[in-house]
């Protein structure tokens, strides 16, 4: 299997490259030259880590057998997760949810970002590269927390993550600018995400900038989902819950419908490849909040990003730019919708039949909070929640829904965002604070707050950096003088 780039550059690297560089010279993501077809899918007695060793094997063919399995061993480890089920799956009389929120940040993002650092490490040993990593992301909240706790104190590595100062929860914020560790740096963005995104990618593509890294002995990689890393990864757990769908009573072969919160575009991407290996999937349902520059792409065919921003309280999903789009526009060979995408001009395409998009207003997400609750006594995130929505209006608009189990992937720990969701559930919890309705959600539910979250409030602040998305860069080269 080798990777190439999405915008031209046709010269063929091994996964290990792609990981380490993490995006292409030209601005392009990296994709593989094939999807592997699946000749036998999984079975319902194999765990998480024998699928993901049975998926990652035919993407990242340069690593050997071993050395999988050492990444895929040290990342889906009882250090790293709460439960062996890595990602158990809840079953409710209408809907089951994928939880994917039991690793160490409680988020989706662990899923991926505990491994890629041992895939990093390894691929720096197997290419031979000498220089230190400087991981330079920017995040919408979940990927810098997530990255952040899996590249802190790694060696050959140094982190640093941008966040927009103002668009992400009280507790994705405070969780970032106490992390500890000699190698990270975290940095507020007077921006929205999209604003720092975009920065981030013109740095890697700073010739000037580069060459005066790899005269120090640097050389940026991403923890992003445009990191191949990632992004193959998250592939396992569309396999995983198929094989406890069927061990549950699902008819093998049987399709069902997966229900994605949609930002960046990486997770939904990662279940169209599971769905062209041959995984029993009948329609993608991608999920979007009042940023819905994707699902108004998959109803109308027209993407436009040039269109008011929101701040919301699902904020991972605050996104009009989504990276990983670009993989699908080049998957389904549109080369002039290719260069409008990376010009962000409005362009139009056909929207390919295994999407279909639906977004869910605030009110509308708050809504599907407190009915899950109340009907089913469980408690489930924003992000989950516009996902609940948009389940909902798919049964309600799609005859393909008869007969196929719905399946949503509940991409963060409602603990992550106890604002949003305790006062969706009842008025009353206005006047607590974040931290304050951790201990009334733990009340809630008989359950003990995470440990992750029980003292953070008092955890010290070590990052207190902000700047303008023009003084990125020179922030970068300031992190990289505080490290030495």
């Amino acid at each position: 299997m080798t990777y190439t780039s999405t915008r031209g550059d046709t010269t063929p690297l091994t996964s290990a490259q792609t990981i380490v560089k993490g995006l292409s010279a030209d601005g392009g993501l990296y994709v593989p030259s094939a999807i592997p077809v699946a000749e036998k899918l999984p079975g319902g007695a194999c765990d998480y880590s024998e699928h993901a060793l049975w998926l990652m094997s035919q993407f990242f063919t340069d690593y050997t057998e071993e050395e999988l399995s050492g990444c895929i061993n040290a990342a889906y480890s009882a250090e790293n997760f709460d439960t062996p089920a890595i990602a158990p799956l809840v079953q409710t009389p209408d809907v089951a949810f994928l939880e994917l929120f039991h690793g160490r940040t409680l988020a989706f993002k662990d899923m991926a970002l505990s491994l890629l650092p041992h895939l990093m490490t390894t691929a720096l040993k197997k290419t031979g590269n000498p220089r230190t990593q400087v991981i330079l992301t920017a995040t919408s909240g979940d990927t810098g927390v997530s990255a952040l706790e899996g590249f802190k104190d790694v060696a050959g590595t140094k982190i640093i993550i941008f966040y927009p100062q103002d668009g992400v929860s009280v507790i994705q914020k405070q969780h970032m600018i106490t992390q500890t560790g000699k190698n990270v740096c975290v940095v507020g963005v007077k921006g929205n995400f999209d604003d720092a995104q975009s920065e981030v990618k013109r740095i890697f593509m700073d010739e000037g900038l580069n060459a005066r890294l790899n005269a120090d002995g640097y050389e940026f990689s991403s923890a992003n989902s445009i990191n191949t890393g990632r992004l193959v990864p998250q592939i396992v757990y569309y396999f995983y819950a198929y094989s406890q769908m069927v061990k549950g009573g699902l008819a093998k072969g049987e399709a069902v419908n997966f229900i994605v919160p949609t930002g960046n575009f990486g997770n939904i991407l990662a279940g169209y490849y599971a769905k062209k290996m041959g995984l029993p999937v009948d329609t993608l349902v991608c999920a979007s909040n009042e940023n819905r520059v994707l699902s108004d792409y998959f109803d109308t065919g027209v993407f436009d990003s040039d269109r008011p921003f929101y701040v919301t309280t699902s904020p991972s999903m605050d996104i009009l730019v989504p990276s990983n789009f670009e993989r699908l526009v080049y998957d389904v060979a549109d080369k002039a919708a290719l260069a409008n995408l990376s010009k962000k001009q409005k362009f139009t395409m056909p929207a390919p039949a295994d999407f279909v998009g639906y977004y869910a207003t605030e009110k509308e997400m708050r809504a599907a909070i407190k009915k899950v609750f109340v009907t089913h006594g469980y408690l489930i995130d924003p992000h989950t929640a516009v996902a609940y929505v948009a389940h909902e209006k798919h049964s309600e608009n799609s005859r393909r829904i008869n007969g196929l189990r719905p399946i949503i992937l509940s991409t963060a720990s409602p603990y992550k965002f106890p604002k949003t969701v305790m006062t969706s559930i009842d008025e009353k919890y206005e006047k607590y604070d974040d931290f304050e309705l951790l201990e009334q959600m733990a009340e809630l539910t008989k359950r003990n707050i995470p440990t992750q979250f029980a003292n953070l409030k008092k955890q010290e602040v070590l990052h207190n950096t902000t700047v303008e998305v023009g003084g990125m860069k020179d922030e970068i080269f300031n992190a990289l003088h505080r490290f030495l």
